[in-house]
């Protein structure tokens, strides 16, 4: 005789359910992603919003620009600057994040199942192997609910997290080292741009009518050519000085012309703001020469920001020899949690439950090692890259004490040519009033002043970037404690301090943090 057993079907409410789930899916999947072009409308509303941005909080400048403030409004405001104290903070967040993955796991969750029919169970006698005469089972309700709250932790996982939690705070450092970098390049940048804007605010207006007077003068030379007044040699050996001399004005402008807006951009000033700078009393005494070249080489050694993130580096790679040595153990994870259901066949409804389980990856020895020879490897390669970063610099500061040493001479140099043009600038228009010379000698004399000062400003600007590179080697930056808060005529005062003590030729305590 055969039972049979009725199934009575989901109630219409939930046939409406699963009906309109099933047209939903269907639906999505005719959907199509379409790719989707900026317009300008959004294109315009985003640079109007990131303008806006950049110059929030931008306080306006008042009266004339100093160096040291120059270089005070690049640090507070300078857009590639504010990128890296972001880049700098999101590596620090990531870096706390991840020591969350040290944790044990807490997991709780809640569930609904259902079904059309009821879970009925047959049983079969354990010694003769025949069905049971009793009817069969039902032993779950059609619909439940269901919930846990649980904690695990592994072992192994933890041993990772712990590593790679290590591994991030190196990358911190290293996002700190690269910011410090970032503000060396900074700052050679910034002055300059700054000592371009100098001589282009002393020597444009007197380079501008030099210019003038040369084409004047041209002119005039090439109808004294036209006449045949003088030997044909003399007037074409002129037009040449002369047109030599409009070449280099006319190349000098180009440069100069720019500097405005390089030094503008550097410190987020309006591009089309016309202000002036006052012009620093330069470092003419060459004190970096007189330190010691072994108290230099150990200088840069400790602070150069290259070579130590180099140092974290390697750090970073021996960390990662440690994670690779881990997934050779085998992996034990405990967990722990409590359970309910509102199953009305259960007897208990509420539990605990407790498990301890371990784990090893067999086939995982094959591979452990070629994993250690890469994990050694790379260990050896940063060890590598650290040692030929150590040349570099101790090659860098060589080259720029050098470089700085020959900046020093080029620039004496030039102070002396331009003094010596000066006078002859002087003499020569006492002459020319005298009637003892004319208006075209005059003028190249004049042309050879202008360029005899715009090459002592060349070279003093040489000058300072060249200290510049010899300071940016030598990992030395202003030590500015909170430089986001501070306002920027307490960070200009700071800025000022740090660029007197390197005018002066001082060296910081090599034991002080960067």
């Amino acid at each position: 005789m055969q039972t049979s057993y009725s199934t009575p079907g989901l109630p219409k409410t939930k046939n409406l359910i699963l009906a309109g789930g099933l047209l939903f899916l269907a639906g999505c999947s005719t959907l199509k992603v379409e790719t989707a072009s900026l317009t300008d409308t959004e294109v315009q509303a985003t640079v109007a919003a990131d303008k806006t941005a950049l110059v929030h909080d931008v306080e306006p400048l008042a009266g004339p620009l100093t160096l040291e403030g120059a270089v005070a409004r690049a640090i507070k405001y300078n857009a590639d600057r504010r990128y890296r104290a972001m880049e700098e903070a999101v590596t620090l967040g990531a870096f706390e994040v991840g020591q969350f993955d040290m944790l044990p796991k807490v997991i709780a969750s809640a569930g609904y199942r259902g079904r059309n029919n009821d879970l009925i169970t047959r049983s079969t006698d354990s010694v003769t192997g025949a069905p049971s005469l009793a009817n069969p089972y039902i032993s779950s309700s059609r619909e439940a609910l269901t919930a846990d709250l649980g904690i695990s932790w592994s072992l192994l996982d933890f041993g990772q997290s712990y590593y790679a939690a290590r591994q991030s705070a190196d990358r911190v450092l290293i996002a700190g080292e690269r910011r410090r970098k970032a503000l060396h390049n900074l700052m050679q940048e910034v002055r300059g741009a700054y000592w371009r804007v100098v001589a282009a605010q002393q020597l444009m207006p007197l380079l501008r009518t030099t210019i003038a007077d040369s084409e004047a003068a041209l002119q005039d030379a090439q109808k004294a050519e036209a006449a045949k007044i003088r030997s044909p040699m003399e007037p074409l050996r002129y037009q040449r000085q002369l047109l030599e001399n409009l070449r280099l004005l006319e190349m000098i402008e180009q440069e100069l012309s720019t500097a405005r807006v390089e030094l503008a951009s550097l410190t987020n000033l309006p591009m089309a703001s016309d202000f002036k700078v006052i012009e620093p009393a330069s470092d003419s005494t060459g004190n970096w020469l007189q330190q010691p070249m072994e108290q230099l080489e150990e200088f840069a050694l400790l602070r150069n920001p290259d070579l130590r993130e180099g140092i974290y580096n390697a750090r970073i790679a021996r960390q990662e020899t440690r994670r690779t040595l881990l997934k050779l153990f085998p992996g034990v994870s405990f967990s722990y949690g409590y359970k309910t259901s509102d199953d009305p066949y259960l007897i208990n409804r509420h539990w605990t439950d407790a498990a301890v389980q371990v784990s090893f990856n067999l086939l995982g020895l094959l591979a452990a090692p070629a994993q250690m020879r890469l994990a050694d490897a790379g260990v050896a390669l940063a060890d590598h890259r650290r040692m030929a970063t150590q040349m570099v610099v101790l090659t860098q500061l060589h080259v720029a004490r050098l470089q700085y040493a020959n900046a020093a001479r080029q620039l004496a140099r030039a102070d002396a040519i331009a003094s010596v043009d000066n006078r002859l600038a002087q003499h020569a228009a006492s002459q020319e009033e005298a009637k003892r010379l004319t208006p075209l000698d005059l003028v190249s004399q004049r042309s050879a002043a202008v360029l005899s000062q715009l090459r002592r400003y060349q070279a003093l600007s040489n000058s300072q970037a060249a200290a510049s590179r010899l300071q940016a080697t030598l990992g030395l930056e202003p030590v500015l404690v909170g430089a986001a808060t501070m306002s920027l005529a307490d960070l200009t005062t700071a800025v000022g301090g740090a660029l007197r003590a390197w005018n002066e030729g001082q060296l910081p305590s090599p034991k002080a943090a960067p």
